[in-house]
């Protein structure tokens, strides 16, 4: 795969119901060794619902901040540590941006804090 950790990409979401869903962003969490030899990655969510910006395993990301524009967000949105998936490599063709290095330290926290890990 041609992806790396901190990637920005468009992925696909399957509805509940078994709908299309819809395109959100990801940010692959995934080490490199692994993104070059599997077929899928783990992947966290970034979604526009700011309810939980309080949460230690949430970090804003403001769409109008350098960090915004070269992770390639539109909207000020929220990572989330606790919203994880595996995907496979077709659904993550659509590289957006990527997350600068400060913003992969607190995806870091973020994860820490959703996984129970110091």
């Amino acid at each position: 795969m041609n992806i790396e950790r901190g990637h920005v990409i468009n992925a696909r979401f399957p509805h509940a119901s078994g709908a299309r869903g819809k395109k959100r962003p990801v940010v692959v969490v995934q080490t490199d060794v692994y993104n070059k030899r599997l077929r899928h990655a783990v992947v966290a969510q970034v979604t526009t619902n700011l309810d939980d910006k309080d949460d230690p395993a949430c970090f804003l990301i403001e769409a109008g901040t350098p960090e915004g524009r070269i992770a390639g967000i539109l909207q000020d949105s929220l990572f989330s540590g606790y919203l994880l998936s595996l995907m496979s490599e077709e659904r993550l063709q659509d590289v957006i941006g990527k997350l600068p290095d400060e913003a992969m330290r607190k995806a870091n926290e973020c994860l820490k804090a959703a996984l129970g890990m110091s």
